[in-house]
This record gives C-alpha cells, sequence and structure tokens, in this order.
C-alpha cells in the first residue's frame, strides 16, 4: 500500500493523443482501422526491384519529422492547450526515432521542428533505443515531470520507412517477412507461419502533465502513466535483435514498470505486446509474459499485424493505441493469426474487436540492440 501511495502521488496524466499512421491520419481514424482489422502493407514503388518491395506507409508525408510534427499538432490540440495558452520555458519536447530516412539528421530535425512549432522552449530532445524508442522518450518525459524540470511534456516517436539500402540490409538479414505474394497477410505476429516484420511508418505523440496540474486545469485525462520500465540485454545475439529468446530482458523491463506503478499483474487487464512478427522475438515475448503473469496473460493485441513495423516510433504509437484501449475499453484484433502458435500460449484477441473493462494496460517494446522497455497506463 505505502508503494501503490508513493506511486500515485507520482502519477502522470495524458491529457492528448496524437496519431499519424499507415491506417489514418488522426488518432480517431487511426483507432477505427485497428477496431477494423484490415492490414495496412501494399506494394511499395520505391522498394520496387528488391526482394521485399512491400511496406505499411502513409499516404501524403515525407520523412519522419513531417510524420512527428503531424502527431504532435494533434496531440496538442486534443489537450485543449490553446495557441500561447502555456509557458514556453515550462514545455519539454521528447521523440524517440530510430534512423529512417535521413538517419541522424532526421533524429536531430523532428524534436527541433516540434518544438518551434509550439513554442516550447524547455528541454528538448531525441532518444534513441532501437524500436522502444518511443516508449524510452514517453519514460524520460515522465521523469522530467516527476522532477520538475517541466509541467508540460510533448513525448512520443516517428519514424519512416527506411531507404532502398537499409530495407535491402534488413531482407537480406532475414528479418522481413518475406510473404510477397501476399503483402496484406504478411505481418503475423504469434502465428505460426510467422516468418518476419512488415515495414511501416508513422508517429505517435502523447501530452502529458502531472495529474494534479492537469485536475486545476480541468483537462480532460485520457489516462494515467503510472509505470515505466526499461531494460538492456547487452548482447546482440543473431536473429533476435539481441532479444534473449527466454525474454529475460523483456521481463526485467516489465517487472520493473510494475515496481514503479505499485501494481501487480493481478490488476492488469490487457496487453498491447510488441508482436513483431519474428519468429524468435514473438515466441521470448510470450515467454517473459506468461512467467510475469505467472501463467496466461491477460487478453493481448498486437497492432503491428495492421499497422507494420514503424521502427524507432513503433513503441510511441502502440503507447498511444494503449490509452485508446483504456479510454474506449475495447481491445482491437491482431489480424492474420490463422493459427496461432501452439508455444505461444497467449489469449491473443483475433477476428474482431474484445469489449471488456480494461481498468491497467501494459505496453511492451523491445529490439534492435536488446532495448527493451515497458508503460503500465491505467484509467483516470
Amino acid at each position: 500500500m505505502r508503494e501503490r501511495v508513493r506511486a500515485h502521488l507520482n502519477d502522470i496524466a495524458v491529457t492528448g493523443i496524437g496519431l499519424v499512421t499507415p491506417a489514418g491520419r488522426t488518432a480517431e481514424c487511426t483507432w477505427d482501422g485497428l477496431l477494423d482489422g484490415v492490414p495496412t502493407a501494399s506494394r511499395d514503388v520505391r522498394l520496387a526491384g528488391l526482394p521485399v518491395d512491400f511496406s505499411c506507409r502513409v499516404a501524403g508525408f515525407e520523412g519522419p519529422a513531417r510524420l512527428g510534427l503531424a502527431a504532435a499538432r494533434e496531440a496538442v490540440a486534443d489537450a485543449s492547450w490553446p495557441a500561447g495558452g502555456w509557458d514556453g520555458t515550462r514545455v519539454a519536447v521528447v521523440l524517440g526515432t530510430g534512423c529512417g530516412p535521413g538517419g541522424g539528421t532526421a533524429r536531430g530535425v523532428s524534436a527541433a521542428e516540434v518544438s518551434t512549432e509550439l513554442g516550447a522552449l524547455g528541454p528538448s530532445f531525441v532518444t534513441s533505443g532501437g524500436c522502444a524508442s518511443g516508449a524510452t522518450a514517453i519514460g524520460v518525459a515522465r521523469d522530467l515531470l516527476r522532477a520538475g524540470t517541466c509541467d508540460v511534456a510533448v513525448a512520443g516517436g516517428c519514424d519512416g520507412v527506411p531507404g532502398r539500402t537499409a530495407a535491402a540490409g534488413l531482407g537480406r538479414a532475414g528479418s522481413l517477412s518475406s510473404r510477397t505474394f501476399d503483402p496484406t497477410g504478411a505481418s503475423r505476429p504469434f502465428d505460426a507461419e510467422r516468418d518476419g516484420f512488415v515495414l511501416g511508418e508513422g508517429a505517435g505523440v502523447l501530452v502529458m502533465e502531472r495529474l494534479a496540474d492537469a485536475r486545476a486545469r480541468r483537462a480532460r485525462v485520457r489516462a494515467v502513466l503510472c509505470g515505466y520500465g526499461a531494460s538492456a540485454e547487452a548482447r546482440c545475439a543473431p536473429g533476435a535483435a539481441g532479444v534473449d529468446p527466454q525474454g529475460r530482458g523483456v521481463e526485467r523491463a516489465v517487472r520493473a514498470a510494475f515496481a514503479d506503478a505499485g501494481l501487480t499483474p493481478e490488476d492488469v487487464d490487457h496487453v498491447n505486446a510488441h508482436g513483431s512478427g519474428g519468429a524468435l522475438d514473438d515466441l521470448a515475448e510470450a515467454r517473459a509474459l506468461r512467467r510475469v503473469f505467472r501463467g496466461t496473460p491477460p487478453p493481448v493485441t498486437a497492432v503491428k499485424s495492421v499497422l507494420g513495423h514503424a521502427g524507432g516510433g513503433a513503441a510511441a504509437v502502440e503507447a498511444a493505441c494503449t490509452v485508446l484501449t483504456l479510454q474506449h475499453q475495447a481491445i482491437p484484433p491482431t489480424a492474420n493469426l490463422d493459427r496461432l502458435d501452439p508455444e505461444i500460449e497467449l489469449d491473443v484477441v483475433v477476428k474482431s474487436p474484445r469489449r471488456r473493462p480494461v481498468r491497467a494496460a501494459l505496453s511492451t517494446s523491445f529490439g534492435l540492440g536488446g532495448h527493451s522497455a515497458a508503460l503500465l497506463f491505467r484509467t483516470a
């Protein structure tokens, strides 16, 4: 009880959400696309001639910085912060991203453009932790708020489909699904016939404030970020992006998030899984979750089945989707799951949304280099 009281005092409110994904250019459109469960992968003219020539792109956007800026604009509007309505010196911008088109240049520009657009004059920087980058950015922003370094944090992640050279390298390494005869069926998290992930892009941004501050300004609180945990494998095993086959690093991150939140596994009603569709990654994640939840975890979904893998932006996109699940009390289905891998042993939601009470939900992310991050959200 003492731990829960301590954690409650440090809870952070999510007051705004912005999403730009292949399923839609707003949070509402993305959510509708996830509930429909229709995969967005299609042939990609910019990858024509490569062994894997399909991806999940966002129509009308060029580069991760543009995606991040659009998501940030939506999130701030959603949080009901009028233009000039805040003290810019107390607003931080923390974005996570991978390399994407433009490499390091894109990483730096993404945070700078958002800060400039919003008049945010507080800390502004980018985190890069592989596919966990967006979740790491949200966790770091949470720490800034808890420390009193800022009063508002605009945090999340963005990334674009890699260029041809990087895409070809991922294909040669066997990381991508080679289901070229059926792009829409290629992203198959937890399925017995999964064979890799599908390149994607997108951005997810949250506006975060201390819960007491959000209530004082009578803001709508979409959810509460109550726990964050992170870990590293300190290894790079071929074929598993550095993730231990038993998922020990993932497990450490999840347990750290529970400790931070003062919650127990019994308090959690849903897991938004990393679920990339990688043969080893999905199995490692399932093993970690089964140990943490001491048997079968609560209902699981994997939105990459619809959206593809948005690289360094994926974790933030999935965090935003987790918040929407809490808001709507509905768990989106996992697409393309025709036959669950018998070794997975998870309750994966398929075919149609599962509507049930969701008091708290876990979002897990991990990837290249062995970086793992976990976020716990609860209803307000």
